[in-house]
Formats: structure tokens, sequence, C-alpha cells
């Protein structure tokens, strides 16, 4: 699974750059796999720090509902692994702008959700509903 981290980083303007609102995007394809051994191959294409972690989606619920703390993160208990190092495997401080991550994972079938759990980042649109059937 090809997944890409965006965001519109920091506008230009003649007297230098000025904060500009930031969509932050979070798309993966294809939106369904089979069970077994999927590998993400997680590409930051954005300006800013970003991860991506694979949480199960309870049937019933939408991508994006589920409850933040102070800081716009969601609880991780229960995620199946993440993609948080840049030019590397698994776990790290997060992919820097223009780098790569990845992780292989054995899915059973469900409905998980990629999430991006930096601050304000979830609540902010970095989610992804994808299937395994």
């Amino acid at each position: 699974m090809f997944v890409m981290l965006g965001d519109t980083g920091m506008a230009r303007m003649m007297s230098g750059a000025a904060p500009a609102v930031t969509p932050l995007t979070l798309q993966a394809v294809p939106a369904r796999l089979p069970a077994g051994v999927i590998s993400f191959v997680v590409r930051n294409m954005g300006l800013h720090t970003h991860e991506m972690v694979v949480l199960p989606l309870p049937d019933g619920r939408a991508a994006g509902r589920r409850e933040t703390t102070g800081d716009g993160r969601v609880d991780e208990a229960g995620s199946l692994g993440e993609a948080s190092a840049s030019c590397a495997a698994g776990s790290g401080e997060g992919i820097a702008a223009g780098a790569a991550g990845w992780v292989t994972l054995d899915l059973r079938p469900g409905r998980y959700e990629l999430v991006c759990n930096l601050r304000d980042h979830y609540v902010d649109g970095m989610h992804h509903l994808f299937t395994v059937s």
C-alpha cells in the first residue's frame, strides 16, 4: 500500500514566508486489500514532519471520529504498528519532509484507520479508512 502524507506548509510572499492555512492530507491506495502481509510505504510529500499509525476501526464507526486529547491526538492503544521513522522501518521521531518510511504488518480481515497522530494532525484531517478482506 502506498500512503501519501502532505500539507501546504508555508506560503511564499514577496516579503518572505508567512503562515498559511495548512490543509493536511493522508491518502492511501488501494482502499481495499486482501488479508495477510501488507507493506505500507509512506511518503511525506509535505513540508512538516508526519507519521502513519495503523488502528483497528470497529464496525459502524466512521474514520475521523475518534476522541482526541487536548493536543489533538488520539489514543494509540490497540495500534498494530506505525511508520514514523525517516528512511527506515517502524517507529521513530516522525517522517521528515521529503522522506519515506515503511512498515510491514500481517492484517486480518476488518476495517482500519490510518492516522497521523502528531499534535492536531488527526483533527486537521490526517486520517484514512481502508478495508482488509
